[in-house]
Order: C-alpha cells, then sequence, then structure tokens
C-alpha cells in the first residue's frame, strides 16, 4: 500500500502518485518469478480523507484507514494485471494531465455498482520521476 500527501498536504500528490504507480508497472515488467515468468501486478488507486496515525504498544507502526483506504484496496483487488485501475474521483482530479480508457461498472463490496476507469499515459511527458 502506498499513501500520498500525508501526514501533511503535498500539492499534486495524486499527480506524483499516477507517477510512482506507472514507474511500478515498468519495473515488475522487467522482473521475473523464480520459475522464469513474468510477474505482473494490479494497482487502484482512490483519492479521499484517510485517518492516520501510529498504533502498537510494543511495537509502533503509522497505517492509515477507512473508507478512502478501503475503496482503493477494492480499486486493486477487482482490478486487471499491468493496469491501474482508479475511481470517478481520481479521474475527475487527473483529467486534464492523463488519459482515461473506460469507463466500466463494476461490483464493489459495500458500495454496489461503482464507474472506474483504467489511468492511461500522461498527455504530456513528466517533468521527471518521483
Amino acid at each position: 500500500m502506498v499513501a500520498a500527501g500525508i501526514p501533511e498536504p503535498v500539492p499534486g500528490h495524486l499527480n506524483k502518485l499516477a507517477q510512482a504507480a506507472f514507474q511500478m508497472l515498468e519495473e515488475t515488467s522487467q522482473a521475473r518469478a523464480p520459475d522464469g515468468s513474468q510477474i505482473t501486478i494490479r494497482i487502484g488507486i482512490h483519492t479521499g480523507p484517510v485517518t492516520a496515525g501510529v498504533i502498537g504498544e510494543a511495537k509502533f507502526i503509522f497505517d492509515v484507514w477507512g473508507d478512502t483506504v478501503n475503496t482503493a484496496s477494492r480499486m486493486e483487488s477487482h482490478g486487471v494485471p499491468g493496469r491501474i485501475q482508479v475511481t470517478e474521483a481520481v479521474r475527475e482530479v487527473l483529467l486534464e494531465d492523463y488519459h482515461f480508457g473506460g469507463p466500466s461498472i463494476i461490483e464493489v463490496k459495500g458500495k454496489g455498482p461503482t464507474r472506474v476507469w483504467f489511468l492511461g499515459m500522461p498527455k504530456k511527458p513528466a517533468d521527471g520521476y518521483v
């Protein structure tokens, strides 16, 4: 799991997260499993408020949770290997900067029918990687 814009807001955090997702796809396209087969990953992105904090008594860990995290997880688990599946909220923020495939409607646990998109390549070359 990756989170952007926390614990402090970061300008353009969703765009930086999209760039990181493309880098993850690129890196895994070069990786092979021990048997030589290609490794593929699914990536899901959602945006919204989260609860974040340090949890634990003996071993501390910074964690995030809430509906936004659950929705992002559903985008990944209902996604397609080698693709980045996003919600309408993500599409609205990134629409000027990226191409999108879709929409399609998927059944999301706890939400019902949900419109989703595949994140496509940037409309213009990125200034650099995150």
